[in-house]
């Protein structure tokens, strides 16, 4: 019997791989963790393990202690704060006797600062590069970029501290921090024309399976409403990034489609993404290509998709007799 650890199973990413790893081998043994102990994902976990913040000193040692006890085969990180805490201690890794889930070291070091992506696709005069930049004042960025433009947190993640300037008085409070921690960016499309895209990559350039998606976005950032989606075009951009990139494991990428058709990457996120759960109701199940991956060896090929439209809602989740897990 194989056990998967998976951690971060508070949030939507953490207990969606939970669901999709039951629904691809419900032989497999759960083990849950959070720094919560009310995580929802403890509800569809055999086992769950509460877990210090990742940025705590002894975070290393609760981490091998909990593989060892509990002898997990493979861990799958949920949450953001966790793949970065992975692979920056890779070398820890290495002595424990467990896969871990974990993407291109390189790839995971750009995609921690927008910055450095956008120069990296500067270096490679790649066209799906969204033009930027780090200094300038209200003027001179408006004559470059237009009217309205982005101010983007080199540093985030799921749209958060996005600053919409329309005139000077929405640029000036935030003027100081261009540079270190904001940079400038044109806005491409609209609201209608953004998508996000999966791929299995081989970590040798070569895309995987993939599939994408056209969606809205709902106010945290997260997808709300996602189309099953086709484009030539958009295939080929995404196999032109990860030739350049080489991706290892499940990878999303997300584009802004240009008034003129042209695909602009948003950005790359190094992991599993929090749309997985909606991808698997489509036939793309990126929980059970980590377990033939990074357990048995086996190169997931593209599976067949279904066509068709998804919406998220709230749901519950109840328990009875009792005021616990």
């Amino acid at each position: 019997m194989k056990t998967v650890m998976v951690t971060g199973v508070g949030a939507i990413m953490g207990y969606g791989l939970l669901k999709s790893l039951r629904a691809a081998d419900p032989s497999v043994r759960l083990v849950g963790t959070d720094i919560y102990d009310d995580a929802v994902g403890r509800g569809w976990s055999d086992e769950f393990v509460q877990a210090p913040l990742t940025s705590a000193p002894e975070y290393g040692q609760w981490l091998g202690d909990t593989l060892a006890r509990h002898k997990v085969d493979l861990l799958i990180p949920g949450i953001e704060q966790d793949i970065h805490w992975l692979s920056d201690n890779r070398a820890l890794l290495a002595t424990f006797d467990c896969q871990v889930v974990l993407n291109n070291q390189n790839l995971i070091d750009l995609s921690r600062d927008k910055w450095a992506m956008d120069q990296a696709l500067v270096a490679l005069d790649d066209p799906s590069r969204i033009p930027s930049r780090l200094s300038g004042d209200f003027h001179s960025l408006k004559t470059v970029l237009g009217l309205p433009f982005l101010l983007k947190p080199r540093r985030s993640y799921a749209s958060k501290g996005l600053v919409w300037v329309r005139e000077e008085y929405d640029f000036v409070p935030h003027a100081a921090l261009l540079g270190d921690h904001l940079m400038a960016q044109p806005i491409i499309g609209s609201a209608a024309d953004e998508f996000t895209v999966a791929a299995f990559g081989d970590g040798r350039g070569d895309t995987g399976p993939s599939i994408a998606f056209q969606r809205r976005l709902a106010s945290d950032g997260s997808t709300a409403k996602a189309w099953v989606y086709q484009d030539d075009s958009l295939d080929k951009t995404v196999a032109r990034l990860c030739r350049a990139f080489k991706p290892e494991g499940p990878t999303n990428l997300q584009f802004r489609r240009g008034i003129d058709g042209s695909w602009r990457l948003l950005e790359i996120n190094p992991r599993i993404s929090s749309t997985s759960s909606i991808r698997r109701a489509f036939g793309y199940n990126e929980a059970a290509m980590c377990l033939d991956y990074y357990l048995d060896g086996k190169t997931p090929g593209q599976p067949t998709l279904r066509s068709g439209f998804a919406v998220r809602f709230i749901e519950d989740f109840i328990v009875y007799d009792r005021n616990h897990f």
